[in-house]
């Protein structure tokens, strides 16, 4: 693995994006910034650092990086989005195996700063992904906007230690945006592989999120802001099987029509 591709999509992430592009001095060999036409400026703070940046028109996170991963020069690739920066730990574990790569893919635990706080339970950590890894030995698989790479049958993976910091939101505010518009993406990617949801399915998926995040998950631990972290994440879960149910029941109407 003498040399990494580093790769990045984004979209008006003026806030984190030279975050993201400093932590990878001294690890990354090439990055590539992939832009959905951001208006903010991505563009401008992208052109401070040794980077190639194209701008490609978004069709979907699992689409876009893929896209990002065809225009890498080397084979073991990085793959960040916007708002995620590497540790200082994770730097020392990628340095130590990038001249000996010993496995097809790694995955780290991703750390979520939430509203100026680092939630710590929650079902939010130890969130392991798989972000570095041989481009020839899988793929990016996954529901839109939950992407996820996909090593090819026996391909093998294995933990670095250090965290990926993921800087989520700012705001409540913020998060609710994401979750309206998250949950569009999820039940309309459910609706097109024809999946149903009964009258209960949004309350019920609701519901369920909440005792898992907020009890098994121990969300009480992250205080106040842990608990609205759930509850916001459970609404999401009813958002989306309430659309998905506006979806299907629109469907038969229009059958019944012709």
């Amino acid at each position: 693995m003498s040399k990494i591709s580093a790769v990045i999509i984004a979209f008006n992430e003026e806030q984190h994006i030279g975050k993201c592009l400093a932590s990878l001095d001294g690890i990354a060999d090439e990055i590539i910034v992939v832009d959905s036409y951001s208006t903010d400026s991505t563009k401008e703070i992208c052109s401070r650092y040794n980077v190639r940046f194209t701008e490609h028109k978004f069709e979907g996170y699992v689409e876009q990086k893929n896209y990002a991963l065809s225009l890498a020069s080397n084979d073991y690739v990085l793959s960040l989005d916007a708002d995620e920066e590497l540790s200082e730990k994770l730097k020392e574990s990628i340095l130590k195996i990038k001249n000996n790569p010993d496995a097809d893919a790694y995955k780290f635990h991703r750390l979520t700063n939430y509203c100026g706080k680092w939630i710590k339970h929650s079902g939010w950590y130890p969130d392991p992904h798989v972000r570095l890894f041989n481009r020839t030995r899988g793929k990016w698989a996954g529901t839109n906007p939950h992407d996820k790479f996909m090593p090819h049958n026996g391909g093998s993976v294995k933990k670095l230690k250090g965290d990926l910091y993921h800087w989520y939101c700012s705001s409540f505010k913020e998060h609710i945006d994401k979750i309206n518009s998250f949950s569009t993406i999820m039940a309309k990617e459910y609706f097109r592989k024809g999946k149903k949801a009964g009258p209960f399915a949004a309350v019920s998926h609701k519901w369920w999120r909440f005792i898992r995040t907020y009890f098994w998950g121990a969300g009480f631990l992250d205080g106040y802001t842990g608990y609205i972290a759930c509850s916001i994440s459970a609404y999401s879960s009813f958002l989306k099987y309430a659309k998905l149910r506006e979806m299907n029941t629109d469907q038969i109407n229009k059958n019944k029509v012709k």
